[in-house]
């Protein structure tokens, strides 16, 4: 009984290194989202607070003025600003799905189908296209779009992230953990290859796709060399090549500080939403990744 009431006692007792820890981990934490706070605070400061110095680092009277002028005035006279925002959605919604569907039915059978000839090879060859920085392929990238004359569409801006060789090992590797007693259960049941893909293994690779969706989502959404090279009209263009023009087009920068906080808010939000909705299914990925056996 005296043991027990001791290690009770101990037990309740207070863990210092561990409030020290986290402590730390906290301060630092508030660290890095000083620039985030930052950008938030400068997007909606007028211009009289943009022209202070020392700049004041929380916003004292906030307005929305400049994400007016950013939706309603910036932009090239033939743009409004919210055709960027449009097409920035609508390809990296589709880079996304067509990501996801591609590199599941690729990973599906060099993880499952033993049998397929060249398995083993084709999926090394995966492996060393992961070693190559991706400056490496995009004037071969440019070349073959030019080619297909597909130039100032938006299957130029999709296609060249569909071929990701990184969702590809992500969800061979989730697969691989799949007990191949589910997929001999439903050919059993008379299931085809179709419906055992659509009904058993999607469902079941719901973590890995959800953190593909977040790391090709943020590399799709922020990347403004595919809207430089593959396009030729200002209508084609995306977000993040309207945010370089902002930021390096105006002779003004201080009076184009809050036009631009506002501009980097736009493109911060759907990332922030998109990693909300898919942080419970990336932790569940990671965690899984770690069972072994």
């Amino acid at each position: 009984m005296a043991n027990s009431s001791a290690s009770m006692v101990k037990g309740k007792g207070l863990d210092w290194g561990s409030y020290l820890l986290y402590t730390f981990l906290t301060l630092f934490a508030l660290i890095m989202l000083m620039p985030l706070v930052y950008m938030i605070s400068t997007a909606f400061k007028p211009i009289s607070e943009l022209f202070l110095f020392p700049p004041r680092f929380f916003v004292m009277n906030p307005t929305l003025k400049n994400f007016y002028n950013l939706l309603l005035v910036s932009g090239s006279s033939f743009v409004p600003f919210t055709r960027y925002i449009f097409n920035s959605a609508v390809v990296s919604t589709v880079i996304v799905v067509g990501g996801i569907i591609i590199s599941s039915m690729a990973a599906y059978p060099l993880s499952k189908h033993m049998s397929m000839p060249f398995r083993k090879g084709i999926f090394n060859t995966v492996i060393l296209a992961l070693m190559f920085a991706p400056q490496v392929t995009q004037i071969p990238q440019y070349l073959v779009i030019n080619y297909l004359g597909l130039m100032n569409t938006y299957v130029a801006l999709v296609i060249p992230y569909l071929a990701y060789p990184v969702g590809l090992f992500l969800m061979k590797q989730f697969l691989d953990q799949i007990p191949d007693a589910l997929l001999e259960a439903g050919k059993i049941d008379g299931a085809s290859e179709w419906t055992i893909f659509w009904r058993i293994i999607m469902p079941l690779l719901k973590p890995a796709w959800a953190t593909l969706a977040l790391f090709v989502f943020v590399a799709a959404w922020n990347d403004p060399w595919s809207s430089a090279v593959y396009t030729t009209t200002e209508d084609m263009k995306t977000l993040p090549y309207a945010l370089n023009t902002i930021n390096g087009g105006n002779a003004n920068l201080i009076a184009a500080a809050g036009t631009l906080g506002a501009a980097s808010l736009l493109m911060v939000i759907p990332t922030i939403i998109v990693f909300v909705i898919t942080q419970k299914l990336v932790l569940e990925t990671m965690a899984h990744s770690g069972i072994k056996g």
